[in-house]
């Protein structure tokens, strides 16, 4: 009876001696994950601060896009091939004009403008959109939306898009978008350290065409010094549609200014279906200045 108690006394101490060590322990690590978190807010603050810079300098520049697109036969579909007629045609390269507008009340807003299609013009070679806006009426707005909805028509395949814009990712971290994420801040690699996001709000900010909810999620690789992205990579996925979409950055002498440099996607609609893959490079950066008014919300 009398060693039982001992032996129970003696594995009572140990427990408690477990205890006050573990207690150490998070006493230790607490401080250290505490600095961790706030780093990790640092960096997403110092990231949000960059993308607010990037805009106001890549606002002013107009970028040449060479975009090739084709339609293949997706991974596993029982689809034999991919016939020109089925969904138009399997190849096409679009030049087009691509620029970043702050429309008042709405934020930045991308426009692209085809001017060449597979070799050939269009349109005349200028510099539509920016002499558009220079005038900053209303009435130039709604011309320059029926322009990218025009734009979006050469796009091909079977799925109907116009989230097919280099910036799409950034967007998600300004003010007023980042609080529909939840973000993370992960490991560092060759392209800078990782942070993933994903989305959260309800309704999402990506829309099927039958008016779905479809939630985004992804990752940026940007510099921990000073917030610069040098990469992005964007998901959004259902039962139906599925959309990928990576850009790398790279800095643009002229200008001064990390800038979209290559833009690869890859579509599908439905489980067996072709897919479509494109890729964007972007060249020719220039500056040009965009005048806007309070005038382009003005319902009159």
């Amino acid at each position: 009876m009398q060693k039982r108690n001992s032996s129970n006394s003696s594995r009572v101490l140990h427990f408690e001696f477990c205890i006050l060590h573990c207690a150490i322990a998070l006493l230790v690590l607490s401080p250290l994950a505490a600095e961790a978190q706030i780093a990790n807010r640092d960096l997403v603050a110092r990231v949000g601060a960059y993308v607010s810079e990037f805009y106001r300098r890549f606002g002013s520049v107009v970028a040449e896009e060479r975009y090739e697109q084709a339609v293949r036969r997706a991974p596993g579909s029982s689809t034999t091939s991919v016939r020109r007629g089925d969904n138009g045609p399997v190849a096409t390269t679009l030049v087009s004009d691509f620029l970043l507008v702050q429309i008042p009340g709405e934020g930045w807003m991308p426009f692209r403008d085809v001017f060449e299609r597979d070799g050939k013009q269009v349109r005349d070679r200028e510099e539509r959109l920016a002499k558009i806006f220079l005038s900053g009426s209303r009435e130039s707005l709604d011309q320059a939306r029926a322009i990218m909805n025009e734009s979006a028509r050469y796009n091909i395949g079977n799925v109907q898009r116009n989230i097919n814009v280099p910036t799409l990712a950034l967007v998600f971290f300004t003010d007023e978008q980042r609080p529909r994420f939840s973000i993370k801040v992960g490991k560092s690699e060759d392209e800078g350290v990782v942070i993933e996001f994903r989305e959260t709000a309800r309704p999402t900010f990506i829309r099927t065409a039958n008016d779905r909810d479809i939630a985004i999620n992804g990752r940026l690789w940007v510099d921990e010094t000073d917030g610069t992205i040098h990469k992005t990579e964007l998901h959004a996925v259902d039962t139906n549609v599925e959309a990928h979409i990576t850009v790398t950055y790279s800095l643009d002498a002229g200008i001064g200014v990390w800038v979209p440099s290559r833009m690869e996607e890859r579509y599908r609609a439905g489980r067996d279906s072709s897919e479509v893959r494109g890729t964007a490079t972007y060249s020719r950066f220039r500056r040009f200045t965009v005048k806007t008014s309070e005038n382009i919300d003005d319902p009159k």
